[in-house]
């Protein structure tokens, strides 16, 4: 599943919201149900983000092919990271 603009530009909507950091991985789940989803913490991931919002980094997966990986390809993503940042 490629990730179209439009896609993106929701993506975007639900990562700068009100509540965020609370909801953004259980709305995007809702969304987006053929895209795989992973949360983590930011620290657990060297790659450099996507696109940053203030509460995740956001990351695009690609599982194409034998193995996964962080992607900036979003014709190739096939689901999404999402790195929780510390709130400091």
């Amino acid at each position: 599943m490629a990730l179209a603009e439009q896609e993106l530009i929701e993506i975007e909507q639900v990562l700068t919201g009100p509540d965020a950091s609370g909801a953004a991985f259980g709305e995007l789940r809702k969304r987006f149900p053929g895209l795989a989803l992973t949360r983590c913490d930011a620290s657990d991931v060297t790659e450099e983000p996507f696109r940053s919002y203030p509460a995740f980094d956001l990351h695009l997966l690609d599982a194409g092919d034998h193995c996964a990986q962080v992607t900036a390809d979003p014709a190739r993503a096939t689901g999404l990271i999402l790195a929780k940042r510390s709130q400091s």
